[in-house]
């Protein structure tokens, strides 16, 4: 594929070189544009080496072939990373001053814009303006992470990493060739871990990032699929992702709260996805003081049962408080070895909880929570494994999606 990654003037263009270098390394043809402000924190020899082409700035070389026009032409896909605040505004108003700035007019390819700037610019209205403008027209805004920034701040405005962005890239240009197999179906996911609280400061929980149910969101949206991600407890640098055109977000914080937000997506939904950690159980009570050790009452905490969320939506279906047709999908993470009593489990689970799929998954130190990977196998009807996928999260998103799709087609006839 024929990517051009764009670079602004920022500390952060240094992550863009291992970008390149990935993108290179997969086999893809990258050109880079620099802006003239870019170069005097990453030099053009360094993006020539690293992308193995010509590197400039200029609208007035290799004037015959009309440059300027014909990378954005050719392009697959064009990233910019770091886009500045400068940048961004740029873009938003059409504005074409340099080589960069006329591709980006010039192409109608998919076009990722990755923010890196400090705080209280990227809070700033005119920039949240100009990043509204670009999502309107499609353009996928990746990031900014929170995070720390140039000169010891913290807070959101810190660029992607290299193969967060890099995962994207090879998310966009695979869905790109792909039918909107999705298109017109209306979809609600659940991703990350629920929180229950303790005392101000202390909860249980657990090790979901989060990553599996973005990746599953944002591959729906991909296919053309209208998405509603309801986000336990998940990370500004793995929720990035999701934000964008075709994904609503609602941000939740407990097992009850996303039980309630769940209940009122499903109800206006036609598949529903719970990727979500959720916790079984809560105390029952929440103290509003910090418990001591020399309180005691740390020692023992009296837990209740949280509601089965995905049960719950099941048994909403099947009373009618669900459009006609909805698909269920569950997840289960399993830590036996044994693939056949993995499956045994699910099989039980799937019948138990009365969802049309299962998804089970392999939890264990490179796979499942808090990994980049997975390996998942979806347990169908009559307990059959009609899909399975190891890999990146975003490939078992995929497998999944591809399951979901045959199983309604089967139910249609």
């Amino acid at each position: 594929m024929n990517i051009v990654v764009g670079v602004t003037g920022g500390i952060a263009a240094y992550k863009t070189v291992q970008l390149v270098r990935l993108l290179v390394k997969g086999g893809h043809e990258v050109t880079v544009i620099p802006t003239e402000d870019a170069l005097r924190f990453v030099g053009q020899p360094t993006w020539e080496a690293i992308s193995r082409h010509p590197v400039t700035t200029s609208v007035h070389e290799d004037v015959a072939r009309v440059r300027h026009v014909a990378l954005g032409q050719s392009a697959d896909l064009v990233i910019v990373a770091p886009a500045t605040a400068n940048t961004i505004a740029k873009m938003a108003a059409g504005l074409a001053d340099d080589l960069l700035g006329t591709t980006l007019l010039a192409t109608v390819a998919p076009v990722i814009v990755a923010p890196a700037m400090h705080t209280e610019m990227w809070r700033h209205p005119a920039t949240q303006a100009n990043i509204a403008a670009l999502r309107e027209r499609g353009v996928i805004i990746a990031g900014p992470a929170d995070g720390e920034l140039t000169g010891g701040d913290t807070g959101p405005g810190r660029v992607l990493e290299p193969e967060q962005l890099h995962e994207l890239v090879l998310g966009t240009l695979t869905s790109a060739g792909r039918p909107q197999d999705l298109a017109g179906l209306r979809v609600v996911v659940s991703a990350g871990g629920t929180r229950e609280p303790i005392d101000p400061v202390r909860y249980l929980g657990n090790r979901s990032s989060g990553r599996q149910g973005v990746a599953i969101a944002v591959e729906a949206a991909f296919r053309g699929a209208v998405v509603e991600l309801v986000a336990a407890n998940i990370g500004s640098d793995v929720l990035a992702a999701a934000e964008q055109a075709g994904i609503g977000i609602r941000a939740v914080g407990t097992a009850a709260q996303l039980a309630e937000a769940m209940r009122a997506a499903a109800a206006r939904t036609d598949v529903v996805v719970m990727a979500a950690a959720v916790a079984d159980y809560r105390p029952a009570t929440v103290s509003d003081q910090k418990l001591t050790k020399e309180s005691g009452l740390l020692e023992r905490i009296e837990l209740v049962e949280n509601e089965d969320v995905v049960a719950g939506l099941a048994a909403a279906r099947a009373e009618g408080a669900a459009p006609d047709g909805q698909t269920i999908v569950a997840f289960a993470a399993e830590t036996a070895i044994d693939p056949e009593q993995r499956r045994d489990r699910a099989r039980r689970k799937r019948e138990r909880k009365g969802v049309d799929l299962l998804a089970v998954n392999l939890v264990d130190d490179e796979r499942g929570f808090e990994a980049l990977d997975n390996a998942v196998e979806v347990i169908g009807a009559a307990g059959r494994v009609v899909a399975a996928a190891e890999g990146t999260k975003r490939e078992v998103a995929q497998a999944l999606w591809d399951a979901v799709r045959q199983a309604r087609q089967a139910r249609q006839g």
